[in-house]
């Protein structure tokens, strides 16, 4: 058996009606991405929640699957239909075989080493040292498997300061790795919180895979504040550890909650901020704290900071 990958190009502003028309057609995916991608007229484009990208690609790419009897004429000409071509665009026709997509999937993600003590590994790999603190960890719903230089940040991090008996709160958690890997390194009292269920059950899951004990590591789903963002019940709350692994935007808004989460003297581990915005967040959680550039990998960096007795909200 095999399907068949076709390929072309279209207007930016046909992209919706076409990917309409391919899944009505029988599509079995559809990807859609820069055409000038890996040229000289690739064109990036750079959004974060709250602040999506303006605009769209010039001249996008469309590859859609289809089954191996699919009728790339008829496709064609329906593709040609819909964008107003007076002929059908030039397109490149790619058998593929069925392989082991399991298998291929598994082979991308191997275990990670973060440090002489701490790994991530995959559920169907062994264990490199099965002396060290392994967390089991699947690719899955939410962002998270340690590959990411964002999260390898906050794990050394966690990994070299954490002290036993810390308490931490783990915000935008994902997959739960962070708060997972705080209380394997001794932290006695851990919260994730996340805006998307998906994270949730998912932080869930990998915690029930890498047996954490429930009375001590929880996971629960952020609440909409009077500020506008995703508050979390800091009267009943309070950690010596705030950990942030998001993007610089959504971390400017929540500074406020972190801050009222955080006891004077805690640390504040922020991260998700590539090089170019860390003045920006830094300036604003100089207010409660003394921050700094703590660390920094393929030009995303990792902020850190201690709350000040006195600061206030």
């Amino acid at each position: 058996m095999f399907w068949r990958s076709l390929t072309f190009k279209v207007g930016s502003d046909y992209v919706d009606a076409v990917s309409d028309l391919l899944l009505e057609q029988g599509a079995l995916s559809v990807d859609v991405h820069d055409a000038g991608e890996g040229t000289d007229q690739e064109q990036p484009l750079f959004g974060e929640p709250g602040s999506p990208p303006e605009q769209f690609w010039r001249q996008a790419e469309v590859t859609v699957l289809l089954e191996e009897g699919a009728d790339i004429d008829k496709v064609m000409h329906k593709v040609a239909e819909v964008t107003g071509l007076p002929e059908l665009p030039e397109y490149r026709l790619v058998q593929i075989q069925e392989q082991d997509w399991v298998r291929l999937t598994q082979a991308q993600f191997e275990p990670i080493k973060i440090s002489s003590r701490l790994w991530i590994v995959p559920s169907w790999h062994d264990l490199p040292d099965p002396a060290a603190i392994n967390l089991r960890l699947d690719p899955g719903l939410a962002f998270g498997t340690g590959s990411h230089p964002t999260t390898q940040l906050c794990l050394n991090w966690l990994d070299e300061f954490l002290q036993p008996g810390d308490s931490v709160l783990d915000y935008g958690c994902g997959s739960g790795i962070l708060a997972i890997a705080a209380l394997k390194l001794g932290a006695d009292r851990v919260t994730g919180v996340d805006i998307d269920p998906n994270a949730i059950t998912a932080s869930l899951e990998n915690a029930r895979i890498n047996a954490c004990d429930p009375d001590k590591l929880v996971f629960t789903t952020a609440q909409s504040s009077s500020e506008g963002v995703s508050d979390i019940n800091s009267e009943k709350f309070s950690a010596t550890v705030v950990v942030a692994n998001i993007l610089a935007n959504p971390l400017i808004m929540l500074a406020p909650v972190l801050m009222r989460a955080l006891q004077p003297g805690g640390r504040v581990i922020l991260s998700g901020i590539l090089e170019t915005q860390a003045d920006e967040v830094l300036q604003v959680y100089s207010a409660w704290c003394d921050m700094r550039i703590a660390a920094e990998n393929q030009g995303w960096v990792l902020l850190t900071g201690r709350k000040l007795a006195a600061s206030t909200l």
